[in-house]
């Protein structure tokens, strides 16, 4: 998840916090008596020794994941919902016969109508891919090459080379065209490259599976073929830079002309590139992670064209497997599905729909989106949300003035950015136009082509144009949050504004300990060790005197080494520097959330609720926003790949750095999570 006076700040804090604790007189709260499911805890554990199985343990005991799921929890509970209320706004537009030709609800329902068509799709079998695999067959030149790399999103195959559009961080009304080096299809280098028998085995795995897609487009000696397209991915990873490294924005921006580029990498044609793409040729390029360049377009160079055209045929049919016929979505499903994330069975095809018609990329993210809000988002939760924000905003000026690390004149620069945040809470004052794709209900491959042409499209039609900072990266019904650096802005989809995160009719402390954590965790990402990098007005720039930097980093890097030593799977432990920034957000987060709490408070004691004081709810709340349970295999991926660390982490470790936490559970020294006063870390 990423992205006014004080005393004015809080005259809105305490007018709102009235109305959210008031709520509870109005409806009966959806968990529980105050918006808590306390059947969930395990009161046979001391909060000071694992806060997560406290506050989650006996739901972790008893919930068992079902064989379509990786993993569950809040976050997932709450998918599943935002899932179901789509589904059955798509099912109510299906019994419609007067939907306008062309209207978004008739490209709705027909590219939902197209997936759920399976008895056209296995008749078809791989026939609609066809057309690619015999221009991939076609290849003869590294000008062929470089046109089917140019074109790897619309075949969804993959390419080495990469050019898109980003945000320039440097100058916040510009786009700017970015050059990524990848082509890899497992989900990190690591994969490839780590000598763990669970790595073996799923390299082994791998093989087996790039033979089976192979097989699907006639080839012969599909094995020996497959074993070559492993040796070329790995070949590709290795000089490719580490997920926290890439986390890095100084070293990640390095913007040349494109003359420059060329200069600099005369092997490969990024005129024919571009041209191939449609996208027009730009002045300036961002070569994100430059020493890895060279030695991917030697290897593009060092490659025989039988092996390019074997690799990209088995991502075309890998990559389009579940729009195919299910003897290839099952096949598909063996390895990808089964071995990368431990399912052990499909998803059911209606909830598959749902995700492709309702994705942001690749769907119609937006139109769906129009109906969810109509129907779902109530307006007195986007009320309740502004001000929640203003609370949290107040809330970390005070934190930021109470800093005992932080100068003057750094305090002033933080203060400006605070001031300067964004809140964007709902969705879109205005909505994607897709009038320029046409939908039709019985022709799967070519609905989802048509989106990824409009997407490329509407990419291409960026460069060299001003950026547009009403736009959204999130549909209304995505359960998720994010924080845009560039712009200073702050995202909160409708879909995560509901419990356990969110509820007009909880108790406070519970809301600021679910959303208002959520808030500032957000908020947060603007002050982590890389949004910190950028300014109040979203430019990348140096805004810190150096002594507070270097006590920022001492802080960090403290924070970092306590991750670090979370080990969820034997020899597999938390990167911290890969999770640094979503740890600074759920740390601070925290911190900002309380300080929320502590101030509607207004000096008055909090009522106890079930016996429970205000303090214990609002971390009861927060506790039970991170539950978690996890197949071995999806947490793997997740550690080698996500930046968010697993869920037990996210409950337990910010915690045991808050004194609050300390006193409103009497956590004693000698509890597995005590940490003493000297070694807590506080940032924000």
């Amino acid at each position: 998840m990423k992205f006014s006076s004080l005393s004015l700040a809080l005259a809105l804090g305490l007018a709102s916090t009235a109305s959210l604790a008031a709520g509870t007189a109005a409806g009966k709260p959806e968990l529980g008596t105050f918006g808590v499911d306390l059947s969930a805890r395990d009161l046979s554990i001391k909060p000071g020794d694992d806060f997560n199985a406290y506050v989650s343990g006996t739901w972790l005991k008893h919930y068992q994941l079902k064989d379509y799921e990786t993993s569950f929890g809040s976050f997932i509970a709450l998918r599943d919902r935002s899932e179901e209320q789509v589904h059955a706004l798509i099912e109510e537009l299906r019994t419609r016969r007067d939907l306008a030709p062309g209207s978004n609800d008739q490209k709705v329902r027909d590219f939902y109508a197209s997936y759920m068509d399976r008895d056209a799709r296995d008749a078809k079998g791989i026939g609609p891919l066809q057309p690619v695999l015999k221009r991939i067959d076609a290849i003869r030149s590294k000008g062929d090459l470089i046109n089917a790399f140019a074109n790897a999103d619309l075949d969804a195959s993959a390419s080495p080379v990469r050019l898109g559009v980003d945000l320039d961080r440097k100058n916040p009304d510009q786009y700017l065209v970015s050059l990524n080096v990848g082509g890899l299809g497992l989900p990190d280098k690591d994969y490839y490259t780590n000598p763990d028998a669970r790595f073996v085995r799923i390299r082994e795995a791998y093989v087996a599976h790039i033979a089976r897609m192979l097989a699907f487009t006639g080839a012969k000696d599909a094995p020996a073929r497959a074993q070559k397209v492993l040796e070329l991915e790995s070949a590709l990873a290795r000089p490719q830079w580490e997920r926290a490294k890439r986390r890095d924005r100084d070293k990640t921006y390095n913007v040349a002309t494109f003359a420059e580029l060329r200069q600099r990498f005369p092997s490969y044609d990024f005129a024919a590139h571009l041209k191939a793409q449609q996208m027009p040729q730009p002045d300036r390029v961002n070569v994100v992670t430059p020493d890895a360049v060279q030695p991917v377009l030697d290897v593009i160079a060092g490659t025989p064209l039988p092996v390019w055209r074997d690799y990209l045929a088995f991502h075309a049919v890998d990559g389009n497997a579940e729009l195919l016929s299910r003897e290839i979505d099952d096949a598909a499903f063996e390895f990808n599905g089964k071995v990368l994330a431990g399912q052990k069975a499909q998803k059911d095809d209606w909830k598959r729909a749902v995700a492709i018609v309702g994705a942001k990329d690749g769907g119609l993210g937006d139109a769906v989106g129009e109906l969810y809000v109509a129907r779902y988002f109530k307006p007195e939760s986007k009320a309740k949300m502004d001000a929640l924000v203003e609370n949290l905003r107040a809330a970390l000026r005070q934190n930021i003035r109470q800093l005992d690390w932080m100068g003057d004149a750094t305090k002033a620069e933080a203060y400006r950015k605070l001031s300067t945040f964004r809140p964007k809470i709902g969705y879109p004052e205005k909505w994607t136009d897709y009038s320029s794709v046409a939908i039709v209900p019985d022709d799967l491959v070519a609905n989802a082509i048509q989106m990824r042409r409009f997407e490329r499209n509407d990419e291409n039609r960026r460069v060299g144009q001003k950026t547009d900072r009403d736009e959204w990266r999130m549909t209304p019904q995505t359960v998720n949050a994010y924080y845009n650096s560039t712009f200073n802005e702050i995202v909160f989809p409708a879909a995560i504004l509901q419990p356990p995160f969110f509820d007009v009719n909880a108790d406070a402390a519970v809301n600021y300990g679910g959303i208002g954590a959520v808030i500032g965790h957000e908020m947060g990402h603007g002050f982590d060790d890389q949004g910190s990098k950028s300014d109040a007005d979203g430019v990348q720039r140096n805004w810190w005197t150096d002594a507070d930097r270097a006590r920022f980093d001492e802080r960090t890097r403290a924070l970092g080494a306590q991750y670090a030593s979370y080990c969820p799977l034997e020899g597999q432990c938390v990167n911290g520097a890969l999770t640094m920034g979503e740890n600074i957000g759920d740390l601070g987060g925290l911190s900002m959330a309380y300080t929320a709490y502590t101030l509607s408070l207004d000096g008055k004691p909090a009522p106890k609720i079930d016996g429970l004081t205000g303090d214990q709810r609002f971390f009861l709340a927060f506790g039970q926003i991170w539950k978690g349970k996890y197949r071995d295999e999806s947490l793997l991926n997740l550690i080698k790949t996500n930046p968010h660390s697993p869920g037990m982490y996210r409950a337990n470790g910010p915690v045991r750095n808050f004194d609050p936490w300390y006193q409103a559970f009497d956590v004693k020294p000698g509890d597995a999570l005590y940490l003493p006063p000297e070694k807590r870390v506080r940032i924000w």
